[in-house]
């Protein structure tokens, strides 16, 4: 299966948050890029996702932070036929402005992710990565950076 088209496919994204992310599809999120070099998600402003200061709330915005990440390590992993544990082992963030329209988060580290569990898959040791996802708004304004460390290994 090729999870970059599926991803960017309207009815099969639905169906991908239905079963493993129904928070993400209440939240409207949704891959709008995925290349070789970045993977973009964007979640809107909406009165589901504000919290009472009517700006985007933080947990929302963690999520589709890890999600820009995390899909392109799924990726790596459904095209390696390997079986490989991922995890989030620490996240922080920084918020520079009020998220108050469309954010979109953008990972660009597509290539280290790749190369972080081609390592795992061939030393069979755990890897660590420390990734990026910056949030902006649609006026091109940074709102949010998250860091994710995210940590990779084979099963036995």
């Amino acid at each position: 299966m090729d999870i970059r088209k599926a991803l960017l496919n309207k009815f099969k994204i639905k169906l991908f948050f239905l079963q493993k992310m129904p928070m993400g599809f209440l939240a409207g999120m949704r891959v709008i890029k995925f290349t070789d070099q970045q993977c973009d998600v964007s979640v809107p402003y909406n009165t589901i996702t504000k919290n009472p200061f009517q700006s985007v709330y933080f947990a929302v915005q963690a999520m589709a932070a890890e999600l820009s990440t995390g899909v392109v390590a799924m990726d790596a992993i459904m095209k390696s036929s390997e079986k490989v544990s991922m995890l989030v082992f620490d996240m922080n963030a920084s918020f520079v402005k009020k998220a108050r329209s469309k954010i979109v988060f953008t990972c660009q580290q597509v290539e280290d992710i790749n190369n972080a569990v081609k390592e795992t898959i061939e030393t069979g040791e755990g890897v660590t990565i420390n990734v990026k996802s910056e949030g902006i708004d649609k006026d091109g304004d940074v709102v949010s950076v998250f860091n994710f460390t995210w940590t990779f290994k084979t099963k036995k």
